[in-house]
């Protein structure tokens, strides 16, 4: 069977014009800006403005965007989309619940089995990555707010208040892109062997095995049917966890993973052909739990940030600094 990357670009090559493997412009658009508008005021005000909300829905595609930049560029980043789990609910034997701690250990654990991190895809580690990345934005942001604020010096205060708007910048655009990944793994066809037809696997339930089924689903489909509003409509309530990332991000992966049957049967039954109210609903609710568990993430990322280290190779949480036990300027400065 060849593999997941190119069978996905031979598809979209014959039958697309919008790129492959996403949910397509229009659904990533509307994850990413559902979750940017549900944030809550808990969090600063630089990430809840309308043009924060605007720039974070605009840059939801933005990975799909960059795709064609050259082989070097896609041939590594294009499996960070997908995690091919099988009807045991493992890739390749590994548990999603019980993911290796870098993708270098995944990488062993498939070679092991007889594959590779990028037949197989490693989505949940582009999710805990750039979870990981905006926990650290806002570590620095808190220190370049407590030094803008207390510095004694007016140089550091100028120099924070510079460094707090240029952090601002790329905690937006750090959100926006990661959006993308996270809203990849609500897509039941991106956390399945099954991705695009029901492939050369044992169908006693005989679903398609259409090579246009990913396109058709998570482009055209989308495109006609799911509004802000539905999405919105389908959110569930705020809960955030103190559960390790990665165990947050495989628990989220089984989840997309629970809806592949559901899609293949609706599909099969002609629900999305006629665009029936049962249709409607699955996708609306597929792409309301991707904006709620970005929303969630990105909450849970604010409160990890207060005890992450600022400044290299010493440092100190945001935390020590809000309380005044350690001075700002020792964290972040020109010098680090």
């Amino acid at each position: 069977m060849r593999s997941r990357t190119t069978s996905l670009l031979l598809l979209c090559s014959a039958a697309c014009t919008a790129p492959a493997l996403a949910w397509g412009g229009a659904g990533h658009t509307l994850i990413s800006r559902a979750a940017a508008q549900a944030l809550p005021v808990t969090l600063p005000a630089f990430l809840r403005s309308p043009a924060a909300v605007e720039e974070i829905a605009a840059l939801g595609p933005e990975l799909d965007r960059s795709k064609d930049a050259g082989r070097t560029h896609d041939l590594d980043r294009d499996p960070g989309h997908y995690a091919d789990i099988g009807d045991d609910g493992k890739i390749a034997g590994v548990d999603p619940r019980a993911l290796p701690v870098s993708r270098e250990a995944y990488d062993t654990a498939l070679r092991a089995a007889g594959t590779d991190q990028y037949k197989m895809g490693f989505l949940p580690y582009s999710i805990i990555d750039g979870w990981q990345q905006v926990a650290k934005d806002f570590a620095i942001w808190r220190v370049d707010r407590v030094g803008e604020e207390k510095s004694a010096d007016a140089a550091d205060r100028a120099w924070f208040a510079g460094d707090r708007a240029l952090r601002e910048t790329l905690t937006l655009r750090d959100i926006g892109v990661w959006s993308h990944f996270v809203g990849d793994a609500s897509q039941p066809l991106h956390v399945s062997v099954h991705f695009n037809g029901w492939g050369d696997f044992p169908n006693p339930n005989g679903f398609t095995t259409s090579t246009r089924t990913h396109a058709d689903f998570e482009g055209a489909f989308v495109r006609a049917h799911a509004t802000l509003a539905a999405v919105e409509a389908h959110m569930r309530a705020p809960a955030t966890s103190s559960a390790p990332i990665a165990d947050q991000v495989g628990a989220y992966l089984e989840a997309g993973a629970a809806n592949v049957v559901p899609l293949y049967t609706l599909e099969k039954r002609g629900d999305f052909a006629s665009g029936s109210p049962a249709a409607v609903d699955f996708v609306d609710a597929r792409l309301a739990d991707g904006a709620a568990e970005l929303r969630d993430l990105v909450v849970e990322a604010w409160d990890a940030s207060g005890s992450m280290k600022v400044g290299y190779p010493a440092g100190t949480t945001p935390a020590e600094a809000e309380n005044g036990t350690v001075p700002p300027r020792n964290l972040v400065s020109p010098s680090d």
